[in-house]
């Protein structure tokens, strides 16, 4: 007997995934994001608030109450409040165009299914973060806390199934390191520094990037730091902006985040 015979068949060729179910696993998806934008609407309505105010809970001209238990057109893409017309909460079109930048970020980061369900949830928590920080330069622990706590429980769920505890300790590593970095320039700096919220919200995306490396942390953070000084630079060449005005740092850190899962990906 030749040692050819003696070898084992070669294994058979892993085949894509029809074009067919690629396409119902875009529109499944796609399905889910249209049916959770009226979620992701009403939280910026609800939190996007002076702080030290309370929550919105109705409409602050005419008092018709915000809710899913009654239609309201600010749940929609019109933003418009279902007794007095007015404006209510984010305007027409962002949240939408938001949660579909959401959406190809998800479709375009490959992981295992608990990554992909953290990734997802962080994403539901950065789309109204994001826009009630620019709103009302706030980032809300009833939004950060989840965010954070979230990703760190799903990527529990991961290590436990397959990626064992080294990326999640990372993770938790990277999530706690870069928050205490943030709340130290708080304590620092004062007002110069970074705010306890773009702490809170530094805590899970430490987490999110830290998972899958330290470089993808350091490339985020690169992305940064420099949309933020090209975005300064400019507003203040267009004199739209003093030296003494303060931005919202959670745009930043949030876009900072997705360029380093999309470049490293």
């Amino acid at each position: 007997m030749t040692r050819e015979r003696l070898r084992p068949p070669p294994l058979p060729a892993r085949t894509p995934p029809a074009p067919a179910a690629t396409g119902r696993r875009f529109l499944v998806r796609l399905t889910a994001l249209l049916a959770g934008t009226p979620l992701l609407r009403l939280a910026v309505a609800r939190y996007a608030v002076p702080p030290g105010e309370p929550d919105r809970v109705a409409c602050p001209r005419c008092g018709t109450p915000l809710g899913l238990d009654r239609p309201w057109p600010a749940l929609g893409p019109a933003a418009r409040c279902a007794g007095c017309r007015a404006r209510v909460g984010a305007p027409p079109g962002t949240v939408e165009l938001a949660a579909l930048a959401a959406l190809a970020t998800l479709v375009a980061v490959p992981g295992t299914p608990a990554e992909r369900a953290a990734l997802a949830w962080w994403l539901c928590c950065a789309v109204p973060l994001v826009l009630i920080d620019v709103a009302v330069h706030r980032l809300p622990d009833r939004l950060t806390w989840p965010a954070a706590g979230g990703v760190l429980a799903l990527y529990g769920v991961a290590a436990a199934a397959s990626a064992g505890t080294d990326p999640w300790l990372r993770a938790v590593a990277a999530g706690v390191g870069l928050a205490l970095a943030f709340a130290a320039t708080t304590l620092l700096l004062g007002r110069r520094g970074f705010g306890l919220g773009d702490a809170k919200l530094a805590l899970g995306v430490g987490a999110l990037l830290g998972w899958y490396g330290w470089p993808v942390l350091v490339l985020g953070l690169l992305v940064t730091f420099t949309l933020s000084a090209l975005t300064s630079l400019a507003l203040l060449l267009a004199r739209r902006v003093r030296w003494s005005s303060h931005l919202p740092f959670g745009p930043f850190l949030a876009l900072g985040a997705v360029a380093a899962l999309l470049l490293t990906r």
